[in-house]
């Protein structure tokens, strides 16, 4: 039997991508799909069966031969009924299909991310699931997709709901106490388990959120700050970085103005590395503007290169509380110098350039180390469990035995928020905003 939709229009979009291609797939979902099946393939395949079929205008003349399945709901992606067109990927068919497709009764094109909100709405995934389904989908690099994959399989909502759980107990337990105990607070070996166990709650709670400063980062990236004085080899050593001409590089001094920045996979890690204006006192109005942002930059970043021509050497750029690694340039030039410095490099031969991408990448495998458990992911994630934290606080505090059962509720009410389980509706359209049209 096929599942019920609370959707009364069936969608409709290209999942596969920018056309020409091999194959482009449209797929449906919603109450009408066996229709446009039997309209289109003139009939519907037995469920999860791929059929050699001829698809038809409305003339009956063949738009194309592809494969056609059919997901009955609620054993599909969206809980609805579900179909897919698999057809050659030319720009002409492609057009005829979605037309033909709009021409029947019921069908609409799809919105942005519309197939996963339906997911969500017919309790196929929750938020954090839909959550990581749009980082898997903007993934580049494996460090990205792995902790994507980790939520969108379910391993956020496995935590969250166990907590959850564990503060149901906690309320069910004090509220039993209320309805057969006498005595104004809780006593006995039943009372002092919750209380510790809840204790215990928080500081895994504490522990958890700490991981989001490297989940952020995988997200993210890894964000490193090229310093220095002007013509210290900073945009020379982006363009070696990016193996390409992304930076203007001349002997003129204050040649960078605005940062520019590049993104780099190493070890499976996004790396984004930024080109900053030569810090020194000038004059000049525009200059004086790139100085400033250079400094927020390094503000921002995880790791600072502070830049040094070998043979000039130089003091150390002040960037308080960031780590900072002080690389020689133009070592081509003079390999001797003054100044010690944690590695040479010269990006006319390439000399330590390996070893600079080798530090680099250790530095972001540190940072990001936390992330190969289960992290939080977003920062409403990381407000809703210190709101979860505060509630559970004011649940250990000494006062009337009532107070403390509501401060539980509201403390499992802001984890049923993480998930979607209460009060999420003005959140889905940011969510779902994310995704691309097929999605």
């Amino acid at each position: 039997m096929s599942g019920q939709s609370p959707f009364r229009d069936t969608i409709f979009a290209l999942s596969s991508g920018g056309l020409p291609s091999g194959v482009a797939v449209v797929r449906m979902s919603g109450p009408h799909v066996r229709a446009a099946l039997e309209a289109i393939a003139g009939r519907v395949p037995p469920a999860r069966v791929a059929t050699l079929c001829r698809l038809r205008d409305s003339d009956g003349r063949q738009i194309d031969r592809g494969l056609v399945l059919f997901f009955a709901g609620p054993a599909s992606f969206t809980g609805e009924d579900c179909g897919e067109l698999h057809v050659h990927g030319g720009r002409a068919v492609v057009a005829t299909l979605l037309r033909r497709l709009g021409g029947l009764p019921g069908l609409r094109q799809a919105e942005a991310g519309e197939f996963t909100r339906r997911a969500f709405l017919n309790g196929k995934i929750d938020l954090t699931g839909a959550e990581g389904l749009a980082d898997l989908l903007a993934a580049e690099t494996e460090a990205q997709r792995r902790l994507a994959v980790e939520n969108a399989e379910g391993g956020q909502r496995t935590l969250y709901a166990g907590w959850r759980s564990r503060l149901v107990h906690a309320r069910a337990m004090i509220e039993a106490e209320l309805d057969f105990a006498d005595e104004a607070d809780v006593d006995g070996p039943v009372s002092e388990h919750i209380w510790k166990d809840l204790g215990e709650l928080s500081g895994e709670i504490a522990q958890h959120c700490a991981g989001f400063s490297a989940a952020e980062i995988v997200r993210e990236g890894f964000r490193v700050a090229l310093m220095g004085a002007p013509n210290a080899g900073k945009s020379s050593l982006l363009n070696a970085l990016a193996r390409r001409e992304v930076a203007i590089v001349t002997d003129v001094p204050g040649t960078t103005r605005d940062p520019i920045e590049i993104a780099l996979d190493l070890r499976g890690l996004k790396v984004v590395v930024t080109d900053t204006a030569g810090l020194r006192d000038t004059e000049d109005t525009v200059e004086r503007i790139g100085v400033s942002r250079a400094l927020e930059v390094a503000a921002r970043a995880d790791l600072v290169l502070e830049l040094i021509d070998v043979r000039n050497g130089g003091a150390e750029t002040l960037v308080a509380g960031k780590p900072v690694l002080r690389i020689g340039t133009k070592c081509d030039l003079a390999h001797r110098s003054r100044d010690a410095f944690d590695l040479k490099i010269s990006v006319v031969t390439g000399e330590g350039i390996a070893a600079l991408l080798d530090m680099i990448a250790a530095r972001a495998e540190d940072a990001t180390a936390a992330s190969s458990s289960v992290v939080p992911t977003r920062l409403r994630h990381i407000e809703l469990l210190e709101e979860t934290r505060r509630y559970i606080a004011a649940a250990l505090s000494p006062k009337a035995l009532e107070l403390r059962a509501e401060d539980l509720r509201l403390a499992s009410e802001s984890l049923g928020r993480i998930i979607g389980a209460i009060d999420v509706e003005d959140l889905l359209d940011v969510i779902f905003s994310q995704f691309c049209i097929g999605k």
